[in-house]
């Protein structure tokens, strides 16, 4: 019976939205010496086929969960934490969104590659018996995989953080796969010696999960050849190189959403104020199975609202709407295949133009020796009378912006060929992306309401380092993108006052003394021999787990409380003391990157260049859970791009591939390896070479 229903369901699979044909022998995957897939296809429609084919070989996990939740099913293998993703998914309906834009939002190529790519998931899953794990999810449609795009844009707009807010804090961060920072720089043949243009990309991610990154190149007859990132269930590049450009992303701060509080009728139930009417709010649920043990699931039922601004959450009697763009827009999807395939910065900016993603920072380089920042978002036409930082009136239409209606391009943040020759961003103010004198004029500019006078150690550090360097080498270029050290003083928007913890008063606070003498001796740097950088690692560690349980990261002026980061420093010689029976340590002591049963020390600490977030890990260590992941470098030569990049673990997540673990040693050691775009190159150095099925 079992083995009738799943013929049923291949069946649907093969006749449900997949009117493609694919001619996989059209298609050669290439695998490097590392296992990187090169795919080869005549049409792009094959080498979606192909990369999602790759994608099913190497992590059909995190593949899963990225399906599971754009079906709201994640609680269902993930617990409290997938349901929260679940929740999220539900709120921000994401499902919705595509069921009512999909048929106008994408040109009919790029619904074949949709299709294509979902048609090779299916066939995968068919032909591998052993991941029937995957056969509830059959037939993948090409609306999961946008929803997919729906509910990560969101994340990478901070909506999360909005439903936060409202919550207090007890909305869980951990279950929340927001990113974690991002670097990004670019620098042209005025600030190199060798004449050439650098980009360096450096997307601070979880490590791994549905949000952790997976290298592939793609090349097509029809003009497609690009290598870099993307997630897994992602149908082209997020960011790379192709033969002529290239870009990185990091998430930027803008003003992306709103919060509202409504005004409710003081008798009948889930009416609200709207103009002077009272209007009645949709009530909506979401039912989940959620793991608890084992195979013991509990059905979970929560509840929100729907009113005229957006989804509503209820919290102690009261009520709060958020809006945001990605709730009316599902194009970003295309909108980065037209990136992929920009042959020059006019064709960039083309794609650029179409406004389809709802904000992420963009740091481009080209062959011709441009370079730019941008901050590539949607950014509605508010009325300025009102504060949009702060909780809103949730009952005037005056305060509901409309959908779709947003600044043009022309109006964008954005620093094109500085005098200076560089240009960077580490989720910062676009005010501040360059040399000083070239940097715009926050005064004057038209978006100037959007944001507010983020920085943090990162940007500043960064700014310092290009300021204070001439012209540099590409090894210049590399330590800059690497660099572990903190400013003096020590400053981060969301912790204005975290010097204060390097000069806390021992006479006042006897207890941490032990601490503050380890404390005063570190010279700023989160190498991983550095002895004093353990205890920093920890205190901070600790100061950002409150700041998050409390709503107020990463976008929130706080100032941390006297009595807190005197605590954080006792817990850290407590903690120390008790695991490691002394405070000075080598932060690879503490702070291991770990891959199933390979360990290994590494270094870095939140908000330096070559950061490293951490969690516990077990017998007193913690394990690298996020920060530094996929890192791509380019150079911009007349003979083309010299490219080198480094994953933090390998190409393949099944444990036992030989690729599983085979980057870590390199990537602990602030290396890279080298990586080509050549077929020639390629195929001499291939470990083998095959078509899909």
């Amino acid at each position: 019976m079992q083995r009738l229903l799943l013929f049923c369901v291949l069946c649907i699979c093969n006749l449900t939205s997949h009117a493609i044909k694919i001619d996989s022998k059209n298609i050669q995957i290439i695998r490097d010496k590392w296992g990187v897939p090169h795919i080869y296809g005549k049409t792009d429609e094959e080498v979606a086929y192909g990369l999602a084919w790759a994608t099913c070989e190497d992590d059909m996990k995190s593949l899963r969960e990225n399906l599971l939740t754009a079906r709201c099913r994640l609680a269902e293998i993930n617990g409290k934490d997938g349901a929260m993703m679940d929740f999220v998914c539900a709120f921000i309906g994401a499902r919705e969104s595509v069921d009512k834009l999909y048929d106008k939002s994408f040109s009919p190529k790029f619904k074949q590659i949709l299709s294509a790519y979902t048609l090779a998931c299916n066939n995968y899953i068919k032909a591998h018996p052993e991941e029937k794990i995957m056969n509830d999810l059959l037939p993948i449609t090409e609306k999961d995989i946008i929803v997919g795009y729906t509910m990560g844009l969101a994340l990478m707009t901070n909506v999360p953080f909005a439903i936060m807010k409202i919550s207090n804090g007890a909305f869980g961060h951990s279950s929340i796969a927001t990113p974690r920072g991002s670097n990004a720089f670019a620098v042209n043949s005025h600030k190199t010696k060798d004449g050439n243009t650098y980009l360096g990309i450096n997307s601070h991610q979880p490590l791994e999960g549905p949000y952790s990154w997976y290298e592939a190149h793609l090349h097509s007859e029809e003009g497609w050849n690009i290598l870099g990132g993307t997630f897994p269930g992602g149908v082209t590049i997020f960011h790379g190189v192709n033969e002529n450009l290239g870009w990185a992303h990091t998430v930027s701060f803008a003003d992306h959403d709103d919060i509202y509080k409504l005004t409710m009728h003081p008798k009948e139930k889930l009416k609200y104020r709207f103009d002077g009417k009272w209007l009645t709010l949709k009530e909506k649920k979401i039912r989940m199975w959620v793991k608890i043990f084992w195979i013991i699931k509990i059905p979970v039922t929560k509840k929100f609202y729907e009113s005229v601004y957006g989804p509503v959450l209820e919290k102690d009697g009261q009520y709060f709407a958020v809006r945001f763009p990605s709730a009316f827009d599902i194009r970003g999807a295309e909108q980065w295949y037209h990136m992929n395939k920009a042959k020059n910065f006019n064709e960039f900016q083309d794609a650029l133009k179409e406004a389809a993603m709802p904000g992420l920072n963009i740091v481009y380089a080209d062959k011709d020796d441009n370079i730019m920042f941008i901050d590539n978002g949607q950014f509605p036409k508010k009325d300025k009378h009102y504060d949009w930082w702060h909780l809103l009136p949730g009952d005037t239409s005056t305060t509901l912006w409309k959908a779709n209606d947003y600044y043009p391009y022309d109006s964008l943040a954005k620093v094109i060929n500085p005098k200076c020759g560089y240009v960077f961003n580490n989720n910062n103010t676009p005010f501040n992306c360059t040399a000083k004198e070239d940097n715009l004029n926050r005064n004057t500019h038209p978006l100037k309401d959007f944001y507010f006078a983020y920085n943090d150690n990162r940007s500043l550090r960064t700014s310092y380092l290009f300021a204070h360097s001439g012209k540099l080498s590409y090894d210049d270029f590399k330590a800059i993108k690497y660099d572990q050290q903190f400013m003096n003083p020590a400053y981060n928007y969301a912790m204005v006052n975290i010097e204060e913890v390097l000069h806390l008063d021992t006479k006042k606070y006897p207890q941490i003394k032990e601490g503050m003498n380890v404390l005063k001796k570190w010279n700023r740097k989160a190498d991983v021999n550095n002895k004093q950088a353990t205890m920093v690692a920890i205190i901070i560690n600790n100061i950002i787990k409150k700041i998050i349980d409390e709503g107020n990261f990463p976008a929130v002026k706080t100032r941390i409380k006297e009595w807190f980061l005197v605590q954080c420093v006792e817990d850290a010689q407590k903690y120390l003391k008790k695991n490691y029976g002394k405070l000075e340590i080598p932060l690879g002591d503490l702070q291991h990157l770990v891959r199933g049963k390979k360990e290994l020390p590494i270094g870095g600490i939140p908000d330096v260049n070559a950061a490293m977030w951490m969690k516990k890990h077990q017998n007193g260590l913690y394990k690298a859970d996020a920060g530094e992941s996929y890192i791509e470098l380019a150079q911009f030569t007349p003979n083309g791009p010299i490219i080198e990049s480094i994953s933090p673990y390998g190409a393949s997540n099944v444990e036992g591939n030989k690729h599983y673990d085979d980057q870590m040693d390199l990537f602990v050691q602030q290396k890279c390896k080298k990586v080509s775009m050549n077929y020639d190159e390629i195929i001499r150095e291939k470990e083998r070479i095959y078509h899909p099925e």
